[in-house]
């Protein structure tokens, strides 16, 4: 056995029985709701509590500079974000369910609920700006927000843990 095979022996390369594969589905959606509009969610419940004015300031601060770099991005180049992202969701989705390459799978299942979570952010992004929201209607909404990504978190974990069931009792079955 040459050096090659044992490195593909001790990393399953099968994406849905690897260990590693579940770790990172669970660190992306947990730093996804934590991590709301790029904001650490333990500055909207220090603001929240508003035990200090300071902490509300920092707060509408920090979503202030992520909402305006959020913006100017989609606005500069939003475009050509959009089209690489549907080439590469597109060429993901094919070389996954058409060409049955479970690693294409299991990339399109953990991106796919992503984008997702970042088109909703821009439109919240947008939202939160042309209300100019600040204060507990702010906190209101990025909890908002957090909800939807968290439920959206969920759905995908669920689908993502059938269809590697599946996958895997599979290739157990036809291996």
């Amino acid at each position: 056995m040459d050096w090659y095979d044992t490195v593909f022996e001790l990393i399953d390369m099968r994406s849905f029985s690897n260990l590693w594969y579940w770790i990172a589905l669970a660190v992306t959606w947990s730093s996804a709701s934590h991590w709301v509009l790029g904001v650490p969610w333990d500055m909207a419940i220090r603001a929240r509590k508003g035990r200090s004015a300071q902490a509300i300031t920092d707060f509408e601060d920090m979503v202030r500079i992520n909402i305006n770099r959020i913006l100017y991005v989609a606005r500069e180049s939003g475009l050509l974000m959009v089209g690489i992202t549907a080439f590469l969701m597109t060429m993901l989705m094919l070389l996954g369910f058409v060409y049955h390459n479970e690693f294409a799978q299991a990339l399109f299942l953990l991106g796919f609920p992503l984008l997702i979570v970042g088109v909703l952010s821009v439109w919240v992004a947008q939202r939160i700006t042309v209300r100019d929201l600040n204060g507990e209607a702010l906190i209101k909404r990025l909890q908002t927000h957090r909800f939807f990504i968290q439920l959206i978190g969920m759905f995908s974990i669920f689908v993502t843990a059938m269809w590697g069931m599946y996958q895997n009792m599979n290739a157990n079955i036809l291996g």
